[in-house]
């Protein structure tokens, strides 16, 4: 066990650790940071902070040497640089976990061979590999890097074969999936933490709403059935068991047409849907990973109250400030970056509630989000 006054390292400084430090800096942990930029996210509310690129090596070993126990807040870490320091430095969660998450085909394997739905997938290496993959798979179709890309980002939505041109791009960064389209109704997500000795915490479902391939709102609870959640959240539990977790961990799913629930993604990490728990949980999903690495006892989680979380991208920052003297009832998050750009994630708004159709129609009489 982790205790008071130890420190957790934490590979990679944005926004998702900076709320990890948060929540560790409250339960009495000292807090390391490695990222390239000086002045990030979690560097400025943390201990301390190594200055370097994530590839660097020695300076993985230094962060390890500074630390009691290491995690990461994204999935794209040099799987070797965490086996060698493991010697040096508790890595709890193992690689297991990233061999499987930050490779989609590899992602897609391991919950195909756990039983768990997911939308048709080939392989693709090559312009006629797509070819081959799309006479099997149809369209619409989506094509994936294996690794890297994020909301959105190196991928491509294929709608007929005149879009196989725009592919080439994709196809040059490396290996590839193709993944079937879904005909779903909507987008949810579960968090579940687990902790060495097998504990598991486990989260409400999210009900997701996103625009422009970036998530928008997360509203909690899920407008859907209670069996529905109850499935989502049994199958997340399966995932954490079967994967042998430890941390916090994202299962984005879809609700299909035909009411069948369609594993989409996994992320090793907190997630952006889970930031809602900050306000509206007994223990947010950061807590929760945080008690995980540290072998801590896992809490059973309460949902306190009914609550929506939207996001705060760059194009927004202007219209949610002028919102501040007029939402004394709106938690307004800001993540300390300088550089304010169209669709980077700048922060977020939680907004407890008793009425989650009048906070959604709250939110968008703002016009801040048209």
């Amino acid at each position: 066990m982790i205790v008071q006054g130890q420190t957790i390292g934490i590979i990679g400084g944005g926004q998702l650790g900076q709320m990890l430090a948060y929540s560790a800096k409250s339960a009495g942990f000292r807090v390391v940071i490695l990222d390239p930029n000086p002045d990030c996210s979690a560097g400025q509310v943390s201990d301390n902070q190594i200055v370097a690129e994530y590839e660097n090596i020695s300076a993985i070993e230094e962060l390890a040497s500074q630390a009691d126990v290491l995690t990461y807040e994204f999935e794209n870490v040099d799987l070797k640089a965490l086996e060698d320091v493991q010697n040096t430095v508790s890595v709890p969660q193992g690689t297991k976990l990233l061999a499987i998450t930050k490779d989609r085909l590899n992602e897609k394997n391991f919950l195909v061979t756990n039983g768990l739905k997911v939308a048709p997938f080939e392989e693709v290496n090559s312009s006629a590999e797509l070819v081959t993959a799309v006479q099997k798979i149809g369209y619409p179709s989506v094509l994936k890097t294996c690794q890297g890309g994020y909301d959105g980002k190196a991928q491509l939505v294929l709608h007929n074969a005149t879009d196989l041109e725009k592919a080439t791009e994709i196809i040059y960064q490396g290996q590839c999936i193709l993944e079937g389209w879904v005909k779903f109704s909507k987008e949810i997500s579960v968090m579940v933490a687990r902790n060495l000795d097998g504990e598991i915490s486990m989260f409400p479902v999210s009900e997701n709403i996103h625009r422009n391939q970036i998530l928008h709102e997360s509203i909690v609870p899920a407008r859907i059935t209670n069996e529905l959640q109850k499935r989502a959240q049994s199958m997340a539990k399966k995932i954490a068991m079967s994967i042998d977790l430890c941390g916090v961990l994202g299962v984005e799913m879809f609700v299909g047409e035909d009411g069948e629930l369609y594993v989409n993604e996994l992320a090793p990490r907190p997630h952006n849907s889970g930031h809602y728990s900050i306000e509206a949980c007994n223990f947010s999903q950061f807590d929760a990973h945080n008690r995980a690495i540290c072998n801590w006892p896992m809490p059973k989680i309460e949902l306190l109250k009914p609550v929506v979380m939207v996001n705060v991208l760059g194009q927004h920052v202007e219209g949610v400030e002028r919102l501040i003297p007029e939402k004394s009832q709106w938690q307004f998050h800001d993540y300390g970056k300088g550089d304010v750009r169209q669709d980077r994630k700048m922060g977020h708004i939680t907004v407890l509630t008793d009425d989650i159709e009048e906070t959604l129609s709250e939110i968008k009489n703002t016009k801040v989000w048209d």
